[in-house]
Formats: structure tokens, sequence, C-alpha cells
């Protein structure tokens, strides 16, 4: 090891955990070696801690014992290791040491960066355990993207998360937040991602997993994270692949009229479109960490208040911290070879254009829309009423003359597509308007969303809505 690893929290971590006496639990690792045992083993005193460590690379092995599975690095994996490890471990050891010691049992399942493959490096890391002899069962689960280039590092990387995740379900259970914290502590996100987190458990019975979610990107251990209409957290990877992507971006505070059909007029084009893709298409809420911040402090009622109606629309949920829209396709695109279309209005296509957006990159505006339009994308563009009532739409709103021409061959190539099924009616809505006549008890708000929308606000009392 190192000489400069001496000094690690995580060596700290876990030598404290090994002289904790009550602490005793069983070590699982497939892939990029044993790096979490190794720590407890390196710091000394282990047999405190360290019941067995166990490694079933050959995947004969690891079916046998753990069962089959389509994916070796895979969540299923994940459980079958932690449900067999965490039987075992309370069969052969509940009646000598169940009395005085608290169990667990982590386990991970990784495809680390290797001399023949050089695919992403990412993995399952998981812990069951107890917060008292003989107590029920606890897990956390999440899931990690390693971004170091040598394999070496890459071992190095998840020892150190793996002791920070383990010391962190033993001395922060009840602080979740800090928790998330420290999964980082002795690395940074330029070394280590973590874009999935699920706590399970009585330990955890208060703990929202959508707000888990929200913390990861808040706190800047991922720059995205995903959760299903039922709240349930997802591994993005996992839910845009080999599928054709649509997005909205938006407030949805409240959903209204225009975000509703600005994404319905979307699909309707997008989806005939992308009927051979392998998984189909996936709609996409995004909402944005700047949108999140734009009242000051993160404020987690209103986000639930967000994602309910999201929710019960069937909506699955992207929080991201990507501020501009191609560093947004930039990270589907990670996933997913299969087009991907954004929902928007004209103000939002005009902030596009600008160049004062793109100052950060070398080439300026042309490589950030370089990087917006590669492969299949495309923008449903709908419109909006000027100050003056005229319609602005994708045909004729303007760009500084000297983006025009490059504005017409995206517009004349299929890039960006005009919505025409729009309703006139309804383009003067705005969710701040909406918010405010809720908060403020205006009864007219109903007419502002559509009526799914409203029945949820009134009976959930969201938004401040008194019923």
């Amino acid at each position: 090891m190192p000489a400069d690893e001496f000094n690690l929290q995580a060596n700290r971590k876990a030598l404290e955990l090994n002289l904790d006496g009550r602490i005793y639990g069983t070590f699982a690792e497939i892939g990029a070696g044993q790096e979490v045992a190794r720590r407890f083993f390196f710091v000394g005193a282990a047999a405190g801690t360290v019941a067995k460590t166990m490694s079933a690379y050959d995947m004969t092995f690891s079916d046998e014992i753990y069962g089959t599975v389509e994916r070796y690095v895979s969540r299923q994996r994940l459980w079958g290791m932690l449900e067999h490890e965490f039987s075992l471990l309370r069969e052969r050891l509940d009646a000598k040491f169940g009395a005085e010691k608290t169990f667990f049992v982590f386990a991970d399942t990784v495809a680390a960066r290797s001399y023949h493959s050089h695919n992403e490096s990412h993995g399952w890391m998981g812990l069951r355990f107890q917060t008292e002899p003989r107590g029920p069962v606890n897990e956390i689960i999440i899931h990690v993207r390693m971004l170091d280039a040598e394999n070496i590092a890459q071992q190095q990387a998840l020892g150190i998360i793996g002791v920070n995740l383990i010391y962190g379900a033993f001395r922060h259970h009840a602080e979740p937040e800090k928790l998330i914290g420290s999964l980082l502590d002795d690395l940074t996100p330029k070394r280590m991602e973590v874009d999935m987190i699920r706590f399970s458990g009585p330990a955890f019975a208060g703990v929202d997993n959508r707000l888990m979610s929200l913390q990861l990107v808040a706190q800047g251990l991922g720059r995205a994270a995903m959760f299903r209409a039922d709240g349930e957290v997802v591994q993005p990877a996992e839910e845009l692949y080999k599928r054709a992507i649509l997005v909205e971006r938006g407030s949805f505070r409240p959903v209204t009229h225009v975000t509703h059909e600005m994404l319905r007029c979307a699909y309707e084009d997008f989806a005939p479109r992308e009927k051979e893709a392998p998984r189909g298409v996936l709609t996409l809420a995004e909402i944005t960490m700047e949108n999140l911040l734009s009242g000051g402090d993160l404020d987690a009622r209103d986000f639930l208040d967000r994602t309910d109606i999201l929710g019960a629309l069937g909506q699955t949920v992207l929080v991201s911290s990507f501020g501009e829209y191609f560093r947004l396709v930039d990270y589907i695109a990670r996933y997913t070879n299969e087009a991907i279309g954004l929902a928007l209005g004209v103000p939002a296509l005009e902030q596009i254009f600008l160049e004062k957006y793109y100052t950060d990159l070398e080439g300026g505006i042309l490589e950030g829309l370089g990087r917006l339009f590669k492969k299949n994308v495309r923008l449903y563009a709908y419109p909006r009423l000027a100050s003056d009532g005229a319609l602005i739409t994708a045909d004729n709103f303007r760009v500084e003359p000297k983006l025009r021409h490059l504005y017409a061959y995206l517009r004349e190539n299929d890039f960006v597509v005009p919505v025409t099924d729009y309703r006139e009616e309804i383009l003067s809505i705005k969710s701040p308007d909406v918010l405010a006549m809720i908060r403020g008890g205006d009864p007219s708000w109903v007419q502002c969303v559509p009526p799914e929308v409203a029945r949820i606000i009134r009976e959930r009392r969201l938004f401040g809505c008194a019923g």
C-alpha cells in the first residue's frame, strides 16, 4: 500500500470498527480484488470484525452459490449475495455470537477496467446489517461509476468507498444525509460517482428514497439520479439502455396545461418514429438542481410536492445538475444509441441559441450545438405568445444574423421540429402565476392545470393548497 494511504480517513474508520467488539460480519466481493476486506486486514485487529471473506470470481461458482442471473454486475446478483451470506451468517453464528454482536454482510459486484475491455467501469455495492444484536435487518444499496483510468486506482477507490459505506451504516444510520455526504471521504467526484442509493429496513422507516436521490446530486456525488412513478429509485443506465428517450425539462411547480401539452404533442410525433427501439420509448420529466435552488435553500417538501404530481401522472423523474441541454444529451447518450427527443418551449429554444451560454467551451456555440445535435436528437418546440400577443414559433423566431444559416440547416434537416398541434388558448399560462394563485386561495387556478393534476393537488393539499 502506498505510503500516502496510511493517513486516509478510511483506514481510521476501518480500525475503529475493528476495535468495536459489537460488529461482526462477512465480506463477499466479486471484481477488482477484495479491496474492502483488505483494508480491514491492513489496519489490524480484523479478527474482531471479519467472520469470513470470499470472492466467487468464476461464473459457475458464483451461479452455484448465489443463483443464476442474466448479468453478473447487477442489482439482482448483489441481492443474491446479500441474501445468501446473511442467512448463512445467522445460521452458523447466531447461537455463538447473536446475543452480543450486530451482524452485517458487505457485498459488491463490479466491472473494473481490465486488460481486455475498456467499457464503463461500474458496480453494485451493498450492506445488510443490524443495529442491535438479534435486531431486524436493514439494507443500503448503491451503484457506483469508477472514473480512474487505471485498474489499481479503481481498486483503491472501491476499497475506500466500501469502508465509508460500512462505517456510515453503523455510525450515521440515524442521519442518512450525513451518511451520503461521507461516502466520498478520501475521494472526489472525479474518481467516483454514486448515481443510485436505496435505504430499506426499520432503521430507515422515515426515509424517503426520492429525497436521498436528490441528496446524491445536491451533495455532488453524482450528476443525476432517477426514480420511477412509484417512487422506486433506479439506476439510470438500466432504465435508459436501448430506449428512445423523450425528455421535458421544467419546474413542474405545478404541472400546467402548457407543460402537459408540450410533452403530449412531442410524444405523438416522437413515438411513431421510434417504434423500432428495442425497449420502446421512455419519457422523462427532468428537474435541474438550479431550478430546485432558485428560491434559495433546498425545500424538501416543495420537491416532494412536484414529484408526487409527476408520479401520479405515471412519470419517471430525472434530477440533474446539467445546466445546458447539450450536457443532458451527453449524459443520456452515454447509455443509449437510440433517438433522443427534447420537448421544450420556444423560450428555451431561444436560450439555446445565445452565445453567452457557451463561453466555457473552446469551440463556443458551434461546439455546444454540435454536442447537442449529435446522433439522432430532435427538439420539439412549443410556441409562445410575445408581449404584444404575437405567436412565436420555431419557424418565425429570430436568431442572431450570423447564426440564421445554421438555424435554417437544423430546421430544414428536422433537428428542430415545430409543434403545430398546440392550444393557443393556454399559451398565457405560466407555472409561477399558477403557484401564486394556489397559495393565495384564488380558485381559478384549477382552470390552468389538467383535471387530474387539480384533483391531486386538492386531495394531497400540495403547494400550500387549502383543499
